[in-house]
């Protein structure tokens, strides 16, 4: 028992077809060992990326009573002490915003090493994809409380109340406004050509961990980060070695599903990648000039 892995909360959306939202993170978290606990927030038959190839698909998202009854539901229930850790994703609407934040604090009261990983998921491209109250709220109740968060570089200066951001430079400095202790931007401005990167700011430590650009890479792969990272932090204690694994799974699982054609990531057949990747990711440590 002493080798038992806390469980792990994941809350985010629902894909009938596809591996995105939770079917991402979940599954990828299992893959490590953890038990999840899986909280929808959304319902989809497929991600709105395939809509213009399939047709608009349905979205049925929890009636706000409903969500806020099942929430109670997990902070009554009587194995609450087996929760380690908490990842938020896409949410529904923002009336979900208020009982994750008291599952957040739930789970904390209980448990006080438990982490919060917060994956924004609210907007890219220079522009929300969410309705601007959503993103407030999640900004104003849940960034507050997390302990990770996993924003792409528009979500960051949005959160972060910034302009548009340009190098890494200004990613660290967005991160530094945040006040979270370990933040980890994806999709960052890698040193190397025809590189991309994921670059953690903790405390007085900047990395950036690059590895080769692939065009047109499939969805999911910013839930996949978010999940691997947390899980890996818990492993290791280390954010830094969580880094390097995280961005080699996520390198070897989108390159594996290139190598294929498919449209959706492959996870399935990727199980080592996930577990002990062997891909190489080029380490930079960085200068913080806000420190």
């Amino acid at each position: 028992m002493a080798d038992k892995k806390p469980a792990i909360i994941v809350i985010s959306s629902h894909v009938v077809r596809g591996t995105v939202g939770n079917r991402a993170a979940a599954f990828a978290l299992e893959v490590l060992g953890y038990p999840v606990w899986i909280v929808p927030t959304i319902t989809l038959p497929w991600h709105p990326g395939h809509n213009q190839a399939a047709g608009h698909g349905s979205r049925i998202v929890p009636e706000p009573e409903a969500f806020n009854t099942l929430i109670n539901d997990l902070i009554n229930a009587p194995w609450l002490g087996e929760v380690g850790a908490v990842l938020s994703g896409y949410l529904g609407n923002s009336q979900q915003v208020a009982p994750v934040a008291r599952l957040v604090d739930a789970v904390k009261t209980v448990n006080s090493e438990a982490l919060y990983t917060l994956d924004p998921v609210i907007g890219d491209g220079e522009q929300l994809y969410v309705p601007e109250s959503q993103a407030a709220a999640i900004r104003n109740h849940l960034l507050p409380k997390a302990d990770l968060v996993t924003p792409n570089p528009f979500e960051l200066a949005w959160l972060a109340g910034s302009p548009p951001l340009t190098n890494n430079e200004e990613l660290l400095h967005a991160a530094g406004l945040l006040g979270v202790p370990i933040t980890v931007a994806t999709s960052a401005f890698a040193m190397m050509q025809g590189h991309t990167g994921n670059l953690l700011v903790n405390g007085d430590k900047t990395l950036l961990a690059e590895h080769p650009y692939m065009p047109g890479p499939p969805n999911g792969l910013g839930d996949l980060t978010a999940a691997l990272m947390l899980g890996n932090l818990l492993k290791t204690g280390n954010a830094a070695k969580a880094l390097e694994k995280t961005s080699a799974s996520v390198f070897e699982t989108m390159a594996a599903a290139a190598r294929t054609g498919a449209d959706e990531l492959t996870l399935e057949s990727n199980l080592e990648s996930l577990r002990n990747p062997r891909a190489q990711v080029g380490m930079r440590t960085l200068l913080n000039k806000n420190i």
